[in-house]
């Protein structure tokens, strides 16, 4: 077999980076409603993220952030006159509305898009489709701006098919790689892809949770596999635990990883967890004659309320050098006396995971975001790499520089009351355009 390479792509965090809560469903964002967010050091601490993958070994792939605040959706929405005037009228008027046109969620890049590596299709291309969002009006903003660049990324159509997001409907909701995992033996044998759903327009017999509306469609899920020539045989479709929903976990991030032949997930992760484990397993072993290691956290163990607080399962499992694994974690782990302990477990009773690291995503996490909503991960050949852009793959070099610039054009406070400002867009249009240069991105 060829070469084959685990690549992660982190989006820079944005100078409007703030806590305006935007999503019910996402208890750490409601939770933080109006404090002060630190810009800078928010970006900061995704790139040093970043720079923790590079240096084990991991292909890091940078994505620049998206212009905010969005004077386009803002015009969209009826505001009209100059720029300064509608920064003016729609913090007057409606400042949810600035907010969600100012927000930084584009970081959070596992929501960006799903993806097929070539080996799994049956054209032999890589295939990739931007998500629609269409759950939360400021995600949708995105859309657009992102399939844009992953177009410009992925434009040797000889290795690659960009497909367009799917139709903005609700029967078609689809949030991206959060909601997805592939499992194989190794990186380089055709993988099985886990797909997870909130619900179905189609099929009546699903049930509903009572608090938050599911955010990921059976019939996204299904449709992006169509679209990516992904042979049915190794496709598999579980629905996420209304109550988990319930409970804050508005991806399947939130509660279940997975990497190659491990995957780590809540017992109350998915209707009916023990059958789909099963099911999910007998499938695996006839596909790979190996068995799939399925590791379940018991709500004894940590508690479903303990998981979403400390986003434990929006980790990071990653292969290393020695073909072991690295779970990253958020430090808010290492601050739960019960997710500590049932890490210190995991390492004494499955030796296929090497260590647990810790990172400090504070201003993320503030947010609803950890380690695995921040990255989107993708298997390319040799060859598909070389493909790529070379300029958006992290050396130090390039590390350095982007520190650099987020140290001299980010600002360190941010109110949302601060949307407003015209100061604040022309300071994020000067950084977006250094940001780019750096990494070479002219689209």
């Amino acid at each position: 077999m060829n070469d084959v390479f685990e690549v992660n792509f982190d989006t820079l965090v944005g100078p409007t980076h703030n806590f305006s809560g935007l999503s019910l469903d996402n208890l750490a964002s409601h939770e933080n409603i109006g404090k002060p967010s630190n810009p800078k050091e928010a970006a900061l601490q995704g790139l040093r993220k970043m720079k923790l993958i590079s240096d084990l070994g991991i292909k890091q792939a940078v994505l620049p952030p998206q212009q905010r605040p969005s004077i386009h959706a803002l015009e969209q929405l009826g505001f009209t006159g100059s720029e300064e005037f509608i920064l003016k009228k729609s913090s007057e008027q409606s400042p949810r509305l600035l907010s969600d046109c100012s927000s930084s969620a584009y970081m959070w890049t596992a929501n960006s898009a799903t993806c097929a590596p070539s080996r799994d299709t049956l054209d032999g291309k890589f295939h990739i489709t931007p998500a629609n969002l269409i759950n939360e009006f400021h995600r949708t903003i995105e859309t657009q701006d992102r399939a844009h660049l992953l177009k410009h990324l992925f434009s040797n159509s000889n290795f690659f098919t960009v497909h367009s997001p799917l139709k903005s409907s609700l029967t078609l909701a689809d949030e991206g790689a959060a909601n997805h995992t592939r499992l194989c033996p190794k990186h380089s044998y055709q993988g099985l892809h886990f797909f997870v759903y909130g619900r179905s327009d189609i099929k009546n017999d699903t049930p509903h949770p009572t608090r938050f509306y599911p955010r990921q469609s059976l019939e996204a899920s299904q449709a992006i596999a169509r679209f990516h020539k992904i042979p049915p045989s190794h496709t598999f479709f579980a629905q996420q635990n209304p109550e988990v929903i319930d409970a804050g976990v508005f991806h399947n991030d939130v509660i279940c990883v997975g990497n190659e032949n491990i995957l780590l997930y809540h017992e109350k992760a998915f209707v009916n967890t023990e059958e789909v484990i099963k099911n999910l397993k007998e499938l695996y072993s006839s596909l790979f004659n190996q068995p799939l290691l399925c590791i379940e956290v018991p709500e004894t163990k940590v508690s479903l309320r303990e998981a979403v607080r400390t986003y434990l399962f929006n980790s990071q499992l990653v292969t290393i050098g020695n073909n072991k694994k690295t779970l990253i974690v958020p430090m808010e782990c290492q601050e739960s006396l019960a997710v500590k302990s049932f890490l210190k477990d995991l390492l004494q009773n499955y030796p296929e995971i090497e260590s647990v690291k810790n990172i400090e995503l504070r201003e993320s996490m503030m947010n609803g975001g950890g380690p695995a909503c921040l990255r989107l991960r993708a298997v390319l050949t040799k060859e598909e790499l070389q493909a790529l852009p070379s300029s958006i793959f992290l050396t130090d070099r390039l590390y350095n520089s982007l520190s650099e610039c987020i140290n001299k054009y980010y600002r360190d406070l941010l109110y949302p009351s601060d949307l407003s400002q015209m100061s604040l867009l022309n300071e994020s249009r000067i950084a977006l355009q250094k940001l780019n240069e750096i990494l070479n991105l002219h689209f």
